[in-house]
């Protein structure tokens, strides 16, 4: 039989009727003859609540205590479902993390996956059962309960398919698939049929919040074939595998774009050797991750230097870089907060040329001026004035013919 691990977020699991909504799916592929193993969160707002009860409790909560906390919520979870599905005549069987096991370092509140035990889930699914397993959690080798960090269950499926090479781990959601867009913005957004890995890492990475960018780094290293469907309506999804030979390959799959973006610059600062690590040596020591960079060197020896940073970032980055400046003696160092970032990606740029001229045309002729430019082999992203967000989205969206029909598109 073909084995499918099936992941539900919190969203799809947030009251006992949406729980009971996923059984009746997983009996469905049951009868089309299908192996289940399920992956579940924790209900919607539960982890929220853990986390605050923690704040309430310590300031700084333990990270050890908290991951026995925060884990709790999934196993609300897997327990409901395995009773839902007993109660319409599927035999069924929830794990912890700790029962599988899923083995992981010793990370609190953000481990990575080491191993993962099989055996009991093998013998489970041999007995015609549905393996239901908590995700977002595992254990160390001395038996301390860990959770994986952000998007954690997505990670735990792509892992457990990984494991058990399930033929392919679906990941359902509250979206239908992956859009060229988001279709909150542009609504002649397109549901892509496909979309490779190396796409749908850079789509995560730029702004897109379907899949978490860890679940899809694990199923490319892995080969996990991945489809991201809606728990809530039907339809085929999005399929995220390796590009095939034979795929027809659009030259821009899908438009991401990230409004949690600043900038800062330092002007005027002397040109000599190391002056980049002595000015981003400050903002990583303050555990500011620094995105794209720009520097121009002045004909008198100096060097405007320009950065971006999350915004939630900003203050902190800005301070740094005004004590830097006066210890450089540089001329200025000034910043903006109201800035987004905008990025085509698509694995057909390695064989068309002129993607860069047409983006650019298409932004001039609306009058969008570009602050900074950042390319790779298969994106190209920009950063441009906030109020020119939406206004950018649409004009690329219609100049790379995104709207149309054509065998890339649901």
């Amino acid at each position: 039989m073909a084995l499918f691990v099936h992941k539900y977020g919190g969203t799809s699991v947030g009251s006992v009727e949406r729980i009971k909504h996923v059984a009746d799916n997983i009996i469905a592929a049951r009868a089309r003859g299908e192996d289940i193993v399920v992956v579940v969160s924790a209900m919607s707002g539960e982890t929220n609540r853990l986390v605050a009860l923690a704040k309430e409790t310590q300031e700084s909560p333990d990270p050890r205590e908290l991951d026995v906390i925060l884990s709790t919520g999934e196993q609300v979870t897997i327990g409901l479902l395995a009773m839902a599905l007993k109660q319409k005549g599927c035999p069924a069987v929830s794990y912890t993390g700790l029962q599988v096991p899923i083995v992981t370092d010793e990370a609190h509140t953000k481990a990575r996956i080491m191993d993962i035990g099989t055996e009991r889930m093998r013998q489970d699914l041999d007995q015609g059962k549905v393996v239901v397993v908590a995700g977002f959690q595992g254990v160390t080798a001395s038996n301390d309960i860990t959770t994986l960090g952000r998007g954690g269950s997505d990670t735990t499926a792509v892992a457990l398919a990984a494991a058990l090479k399930a033929d392919e781990c679906l990941i359902y959601t509250d979206v239908d698939g992956v859009y060229t867009t988001d279709p909150r913005v542009e609504p002649k957004a397109q549901r892509l049929d496909r979309i490779t890995f190396e796409e749908m890492l850079e789509m995560a990475s730029l702004g897109s919040k379907v899949l978490q960018i860890r679940s899809v780094e694990f199923a490319g290293k892995y080969n996990v074939p991945l489809r991201v469907l809606s728990s809530f309506k039907g339809g085929g999804g999005t399929l995220i595998s390796y590009e095939e030979e034979n795929m027809e390959k659009p030259v821009i799959s899908g438009i991401a774009f990230n409004r949690d973006e600043a900038k800062l610059t330092i002007l005027g600062v002397p040109d000599r050797p190391g002056v980049a690590s002595k000015i981003l040596g400050p903002i990583a020591g303050a555990n500011i991750e620094v995105d794209m960079i720009v520097q121009n060197v002045s004909q008198d020896s100096t060097t405007d230097f320009t950065f971006t940073v999350n915004r939630s970032d900003y203050p902190k980055a800005l301070a740094i870089l005004t004590e830097t400046c006066r210890e450089l003696g540089a001329r200025e160092a000034s910043g903006d907060d109201a800035i987004v970032k905008v990025s085509i990606v698509g694995v057909g740029m390695r064989s068309h040329a002129g993607i860069a001229a047409q983006m650019f045309e298409t932004l001039a002729r609306e009058g969008i001026n570009i602050l900074m430019i950042s390319t790779s082999e298969i994106k190209i992203s920009v950063v441009l004035k906030e109020k020119y967000l939406e206004l950018a989205v649409r004009s690329l969206h219609e100049a790379f013919g995104l709207a149309g029909s054509g065998d890339h598109l649901g």
